[in-house]
């Protein structure tokens, strides 16, 4: 016995009418699963994060060796939670948007590796990861980057060793033809980017150098280079122009980098080139996230209203980035010239 409607043996206008119902019932079934859709995840999916049901729900991640940007807290700025410039401004985006952030510590390889997206930004351990300059190159095949929080304030600088007189033992004026210069692994400026540095003492361009890995492999890619460097093992070395200001050792800093060897700046290697810009679009950005993954279209908005803020301006002043923050109505220059 057949229990399906054979609508064969219907009237045309029973027909009719059937497949009007039809209709409807369809119409209303697609209007729930839109309703669904609209109700759905405010957020790019994470494995085994619960999405953001009501408003976005945003995980970045940070690593905790750049001092002012990303660093370890210690008491009593925190109870040794991930701090820095970038967590402060990304915990400061809730009180402008109804969204949630948490920043969370990862290794900054995992983020970005040897001219390769990292594991963990490809994989989706977070959704995007902080502080990462917008350079040219290679990191704009793999990713996307929010707008930025500072200004350009990152010029790239190459560092050279010094023989027992106190010289270079590369001058400023070389062009590094013939060269090999040793890269910071990971890290903005990017390998790929110093042919599109000019050098500022012949307004040329450097050239007929080759790029080499690091042959020192430690937890801390700044280290790596650096020791490569030292051991002869390189002539020069791209890295950002305050970055040996930067891994000084100084009373409050935790350090997990190599403390001695960086003391050595100024004795053992030097820069022969700094302020060397060309190599990024824009400065340090929020987020760097996989390409197509559209955080920047939640996070950019948010961005944008922040920066307007006391909040902001307080921030830069606490981590002493006031000269290189975009000025607002709190900043006093702004204020002197009203």
């Amino acid at each position: 016995e057949e229990s399906f409607l054979d609508i064969s043996r219907l009237s045309f206008s029973k027909t009719m009418s059937f497949i009007k119902a039809m209709l409807v019932f369809q119409g209303l079934g697609m209007a729930r699963g839109a309703h669904h859709v609209c109700n759905g995840p405010k957020e790019p999916l994470i494995p085994g994060i619960m999405p953001g049901a009501s408003k976005p729900k945003i995980i970045l991640a940070q690593d905790i060796d750049w001092p002012r940007y990303a660093y370890l807290g210690v008491p009593p700025e925190s109870d040794f939670e991930v701090a820095g410039i970038g967590h402060d401004i990304a915990m400061g985006l809730e009180t402008v948007c109804n969204l949630s952030m948490t920043v969370v510590e990862m290794k900054w390889s995992k983020c970005w590796g040897n001219a390769i997206i990292g594991k963990g930004l490809e994989h989706g351990e977070v959704h995007g990861c902080m502080t990462y300059t917008h350079t040219y190159g290679a990191r704009n095949r793999f990713c996307e980057f929010s707008k930025p929080i500072l200004k350009d304030n990152k010029p790239g600088g190459i560092l050279v060793q010094l023989d027992e007189f106190g010289d270079p033992k590369v001058t400023g004026d070389s062009d590094l033809s013939g060269k090999k210069v040793v890269d910071v692994v990971g890290w903005a400026p990017t390998a790929d980017t110093l042919a599109l540095a000019e050098n500022k003492c012949t307004k040329e361009r450097f050239t007929g150098f080759t790029m080499v890995q690091p042959t020192v492999t430690t937890a801390n890619a700044n280290n790596d280079a650096l020791a490569t460097l030292l051991n002869g093992d390189a002539d020069a070395m791209w890295v950002y122009a305050d970055q040996a200001k930067n891994y000084q050792c100084s009373e409050g800093v935790t350090a997990n980098w190599d403390c001695d060897l960086w003391a050595g700046f100024g004795t053992t290697f030097a820069y022969i080139q700094t302020g060397l810009f060309g190599h990024a679009m824009a400065g340090t950005t929020l987020s760097m996230s996989k390409k197509g993954s559209g955080l920047s279209e939640i996070l950019n908005p948010c961005i944008d209203k922040f920066i307007l803020t006391k909040d902001y301006y307080d921030i830069c002043v606490k981590h002493g980035f006031d000269g290189s923050c975009f000025e607002n109505e709190h900043f006093p220059a702004t204020q002197a010239t009203e």
